[in-house]
């Protein structure tokens, strides 16, 4: 086993305490060789906004691939590593999470769908090609979208909608403002002495885009809120897939799939390692409730374009309600 060094991080984010949690055992799973796993997917994004996918059909070799290439990319000297940053918003950042001051034990490495622009910003830190880590990253990218389609798919054929690709198709688009992002979590020695106080690795928050398919390695650290307060740690499982419903996608849904609240804790001791590609629909996309969803009942939410929504967020703190601006009042 590889172990990642420290970043060198100036300023550490707040000890703080968390309400205690335990690691859920019923996180919904979802097996996608079932003939009827669209019912289970549409009760899990109503309920949790959240599931597991097993028997996905992604080769465990294909993202092992990846997952080694990370751990090299994060293994490089943070001066390394820099030549790639700061984040424009893309390329390598540390500790700092947007521009509005909240900040996380974090590094990450934020790139987008194209792979000449991917190229182009990794060159710049290897001084050549990196031709295993771009390959890798393309093999990956490329079976993870296609399962997030097929799982889109299914959320439609659940709720009865045609056509089924009404939410894939805004994935497969060439515009597609989809995002991939790789989150390393290095092991905090403060915590072993804070007497079961944690660390923020990444603040609570939703994922604004339609969907978010997350890969990790077998380190805990990620919790999801159950909407009354409450916390739960979700079972580490590096040969499967967790699957978030974004903002976007509760917007279309008219408020029937839930974007899942989640954070990350830092752990004491081991890496954290989470690869996540977040299915966004292209700027010009109009966002608004599916007519079908909202026959016989009022829309929650003004239409807007993904590119508002984007420059909304943009401008908030994690931990806000930014769909609150775009919810009709009940006089509206």
């Amino acid at each position: 086993m590889v172990v990642l060094s420290k970043p060198k991080i100036a300023d550490f984010p707040p000890i703080i305490n968390c309400e205690s949690t335990t690691l859920f055992p019923v996180i919904p799973t979802v097996d996608l060789s079932e003939p009827d796993s669209k019912h289970l997917v549409v009760k899990s994004c109503e309920e949790f906004g959240f599931f597991k996918v097993i028997n996905h059909g992604i080769p465990l070799e294909l993202i092992s691939r990846l997952e080694n290439e990370v751990i090299e990319f994060f293994s490089l000297s943070l001066s390394e590593k820099q030549t790639a940053g700061p984040p424009d918003p893309f390329g390598y950042g540390n500790k700092s999470i947007g521009p509005n001051g909240d900040v996380g034990w974090i590094e990450y490495l934020l790139l987008t769908m194209n792979q000449e622009r991917n190229s182009q910003k990794l060159t710049t830190i290897f001084g050549k090609y990196p031709e295993k880590l771009c390959s890798a990253l393309n093999d990956y990218l490329s079976a993870v979208k296609k399962m997030a389609c097929e799982v889109l798919e299914l959320m439609a054929d659940g709720l009865r909608i045609k056509p089924r690709n009404v939410f894939s198709k805004l994935l497969t688009d060439e515009q597609s403002d989809s995002v991939f992002r790789l989150n390393h979590y290095p092991p905090c020695s403060e915590l072993q002495a804070s007497n079961g106080k944690n660390m923020i690795g990444f603040g609570e928050h939703t994922d604004p885009q339609i969907i978010s398919v997350l890969r990790s390695n077998n380190t805990s650290g990620l919790q999801i809120s159950l909407g009354n307060g409450s916390w739960i740690s979700v079972p580490p499982d590096a040969n499967s897939f967790f699957i978030n419903v974004g903002d976007s996608l509760q917007v279309m849904t008219n408020g029937r799939f839930k974007s899942v609240r989640h954070r990350v804790l830092a752990n004491g001791i081991k890496s954290r390692i989470s690869m996540i590609y977040f299915g966004g629909p292209p700027l010009n996309e109009k966002i608004a409730p599916l007519p079908s969803l909202v026959e016989g009942k009022e829309s929650l939410y003004k239409e807007f374009t993904w590119l508002e929504y984007k420059r909304s967020a943009y401008k908030s703190r994690l931990g806000d309600n930014r769909l609150s601006h775009f919810e009709r009042t009940a006089a509206a």
